[in-house]
């Protein structure tokens, strides 16, 4: 009986890797290695797959050098001005249309409508009102970010609780004060999630722009080097580009559960 005791006192085995962690490094490592095939390979025009050892180096070459720096904090502040600016005006607008009924019937279908429409149609606009330097590009992503997140705070506001509505009322709450204790804590999910799909809309919308009419930032870095055909090195912007993109998507969904580990 003591032997069997001690036997069940042990410590319990050091867990491993989870089935879904195992299964998407399998993924990464799968794409890695058919595009290493797919480079060694032969099938393509030259460096249009690069190795990943050429992608390698592009990518240490790219991080040693202060420009890119300079056209990343570029690219980065417009992002995040466009960001700040249509975040707030979503966030008013979804405030508004989902806080009224006859303003949502009126002008909601039109968000709907231009929503899907592609963003980059407008840029020669742009270019008229903000001339070409970062304004016209910020305003392409502010345009760009502003209606997923108005759709989805106005698509939050209907379905908060009519209690906490109706206790808010009770308590004679201005406007402001039932936007700011009310509609705002309980939309909190629907403000992240149109956070994340502005912020992913505000990046390619600026960064469209750069490709356009620019001579700095990350997209003009990109089609500068498609334009000579240097593909290692484009392919190295991509990869910081798509990592830092993750970083900051994961940042933003991450502010969604701050509240809830607070509560735990």
């Amino acid at each position: 009986m003591a032997e069997a005791g001690r036997l069940s006192g042990a410590a319990p085995a050091t867990p491993g890797l989870s089935p879904v962690t195992l299964l998407r490094i399998a993924i990464i490592l799968g794409v890695l290695a058919a595009w290493e095939l797919l480079a060694q390979s032969g099938c393509l025009y030259r460096d249009v797959v690069p190795s990943l050892l050429a992608i390698g180096s592009a990518l240490i070459e790219l991080l040693s050098h202060a420009d890119y720096y300079f056209n990343l904090g570029v690219t980065a502040g417009e992002i995040g001005i466009a960001l700040l600016v249509g975040g707030f005006s979503g966030l008013f607008v979804g405030v508004v249309l989902g806080a009224n009924r006859y303003l949502s019937k009126a002008f909601e279908p039109y968000l709907y409508y231009l929503g899907p429409t592609p963003k980059i149609i407008f840029f020669p606009v742009m270019i008229m009102w903000f001339g070409i330097d970062t304004e016209s590009k910020i305003a392409l992503g502010t345009l760009s970010c502003f209606f997923p997140i108005a759709l989805n705070v106005a698509a939050g506001m209907r379905q908060i609780d009519r209690v906490l509505i109706r206790v808010g009322q009770s308590f004679r709450a201005n406007a402001l004060q039932m936007v700011w204790k009310i509609y705002l804590p309980a939309m909190r999910h629907p403000i992240i999630n149109g956070g994340r799909l502005g912020f992913g809309m505000a990046l390619i919308g600026t960064l469209l722009a750069e490709t356009k009419l620019s001579n700095k930032g990350i997209g003009f870095l990109i089609i500068q080097t498609y334009s000579v055909f240097d593909m290692p090195r484009m392919y190295a912007m991509l990869i910081v580009l798509f990592v830092l993109a993750i970083g900051a998507n994961a940042l933003i969904g991450r502010l969604g559960g701050l509240d809830s580990i607070r509560r735990a």
